[in-house]
């Protein structure tokens, strides 16, 4: 995989990410990152997800540290990159990572692989809040 995304790149894996979310993924309330925040810079989840669907559907497994090497060019005080496991579990994005209980893939602790944009992580069960008649 590569190391470096021109902005480009970025924003055209992004776009990608948001045809298929529409279509596939908001019914299921998979929250989508917004790509910039308020300040014009991309957000952590956005890079990460960006990195993931690289040459999509044929999608590499990624390490935890290729993954921390790629934000830390745009957030260089950047420990440990937990995102790609929180798009999974609490955002709904089907990414598999090595050491969790994952059917769909074979990977190592400290992998991460995006498996499809077509369908929700299985647990992810999106967070509806329901509203009541008053």
């Amino acid at each position: 995989m590569k190391k470096q995304l021109s902005n480009n790149e970025i924003k055209n894996l992004y776009k990608t990410i948001c045809k298929y979310h529409k279509k596939y993924l908001n019914q299921y309330e998979v929250k989508l990152p917004r790509l910039v925040n308020a300040k014009g810079d991309y957000t952590k989840d956005a890079l990460v997800l960006v990195y993931l669907v690289q040459d999509y559907p044929n999608t590499k497994k990624v390490s935890k540290g290729e993954l921390t090497q790629f934000i830390r060019q745009y957030y260089p005080d950047v420990n440990d990159v937990q995102q790609a496991r929180h798009l999974g579990a609490q955002k709904g994005w089907f990414i598999a990572a090595g050491g969790r209980d994952n059917r769909n893939v074979v990977l190592t602790r400290g992998e991460y692989k995006l498996v499809t944009l077509k369908k929700p992580y299985p647990a992810f069960h999106g967070h509806r809040v329901e509203q009541t008649e008053d």
